[in-house]
């Protein structure tokens, strides 16, 4: 089957590039959206044309449905890529693409709506035998009611929004007093940024691992994995560090987990490429946490290890093509490991928007997947990541030292970044060990900054 004429890209800075670049590789036409605070982006001249959608709030220009909708109608697009973040897990953006004819790389709307609620993904997976954090069942009612589960769960639990996502709407409390307080507010929260307030409690897992798996499946049942990522090194719940395979899981543990994934996403019925993310504890029992129903911010380290090009499976899946490959002949090599430098003030993660009037970057044995250059802006509009330095290495320690040499070679000057703190997370101990745990960064932050 023929791939698509022409791809609209529904997305801005370092992922909308990415997909560019798989299009023109593969003779597609491309189309990029862009705000007025974006129009010196270098996103905006690589795509093939290009259409101002808005000014720069991203509520009216990369969040504006019809907008987009309209741009996709007027050059022809037969396809639509979302990248990730803004409406990439948007089910209402899904099905308007479905009744315009128009492909929405990704799954089916209905699968996103069914996963993009924490307590409906839930129920699925223990329909499919996945391990899942012991909780309340379906939305809390009432407060009544949360004090009686809470009860019966045991403090310290975590109050989760079901429609929530990146660190929001969570509220982790230890007592009756704090369940309290959070829950009204937790509540409002949810409705504020979901638009829906359900909300239920979780066991708190004391000393987590985040360790995701990299799934895909296409309309004629075939589904594989393409192995895991350790996404453990965070700040305010958002990664900062990623790398596969995992330092913590021995072979018999992995292909439990992957085997899970599995599971899972055929449970669904799900197509296209997604990420089953699982919280370990401790005692490396693991526990599904949510789906992420699109391609992930981290995919690089996923195809440094496989070889594979993952926005080029989305186009092939989304065109009705069967999988390129089967399980068996999709293989991992080496190690890979991903940093995301940040415009933000290392102390307190707050984003530190400005102008790069410098950046040097390294030119051997990395990958730089970049949405800035030297002399543009970090816009205080958006996501406040300047870009991503992956690097892969037969074994860990190689990649390791091959990063250490990436971030020595770089400079980034005109405005605050987390560099610093990179080199420091490579250089330390802990992380070195592979012994290390969502709290990382917060329980190490004073000395990794020094």
């Amino acid at each position: 089957m023929a791939y698509f004429n022409k791809v609209l890209v529904a997305n801005r800075g370092e992922i909308a590039r990415r997909i560019i670049r798989t299009c023109q590789q593969l003779n597609i036409e491309t189309v990029a959206v862009y705000s007025e605070a974006d129009a010196q982006a270098p996103f905006v001249s690589e795509a093939t044309e290009a259409v101002c959608i808005g000014p720069a709030q991203a509520k009216k220009s990369y969040l504006d449905i019809e907008k987009i909708i309209q741009a996709a109608k007027e050059t022809g697009a037969d396809a639509i890529h979302p990248g990730y973040g803004f409406l990439s897990e948007n089910a209402v953006f899904a099905g308007r693409c479905e009744q315009e004819n128009i492909v929405f790389i990704g799954p089916s709307a209905k699968i996103m709506e069914t996963m993009g609620s924490k307590l409906e993904a839930r129920e699925q997976m223990k329909k499919a035998g996945v391990p899942v954090v012991p909780g309340s069942v379906g939305r809390l009612s009432s407060i009544e009611e949360a004090l009686a589960v809470a009860e019966q769960l045991g403090y310290p639990l975590m109050l989760k929004a079901s429609a929530g996502g990146g660190g929001i709407g969570m509220q982790l409390v230890h007592s009756r007093e704090e369940l309290q307080k959070a829950f009204d507010s937790t509540i409002q929260k949810a409705e504020s940024f979901f638009n829906d307030g359900a909300v239920f409690l979780e066991k708190w897992i004391s000393h987590p691992r985040h360790i995701e798996v990299q799934v895909a499946a296409d309309r004629f049942g075939n589904i594989v994995h393409l192995f895991e990522r350790e996404c453990s090194v965070q700040r305010r719940n958002q990664k900062v560090v990623e790398e596969s395979p995992s330092p913590f899981l021995d072979e018999a543990l992995r292909e439990q987990l992957l085997a899970a994934a599995v599971r899972g996403v055929k449970e669904i019925g799900y197509t296209n490429v997604g990420t089953m993310e699982f919280i370990f504890d401790e005692h490396k029992n693991f526990y599904f946490l949510e789906m992420n129903t699109r391609l992930q911010v981290e995919h690089p380290v996923t195809e440094e290890i496989t070889g594979l090009d993952l926005v080029e499976w989305q186009l092939r899946i989304a065109a009705g093509e069967e999988l390129p490959l089967q399980q068996h002949e999709i293989h991992k090599s080496g190690h890979a490991i991903e940093c995301r430098l940040y415009a933000e003030d290392p102390n307190t993660f707050f984003p530190s928007p400005g102008h790069l009037t410098k950046l040097t970057l390294p030119q051997k044995e990395v990958r730089l997947d970049f949405g800035v250059q030297e002399g543009n802006d970090v816009t205080p509009f958006y996501d406040p990541m300047i870009g991503k330095i992956i690097v892969h290495g037969t074994s860990r320690d190689e990649a390791i030292k091959k990063m250490e040499r990436a971030l020595a070679q770089m400079d980034v000057q005109g405005l605050k970044t987390n560099l610093t703190l990179l080199e420091n997370i490579m250089k330390n101990d802990e992380f070195i060990s592979g012994d290390y745990t969502t709290q990382f960064l917060e329980k190490k932050k004073v000395q990794l900054e020094r």
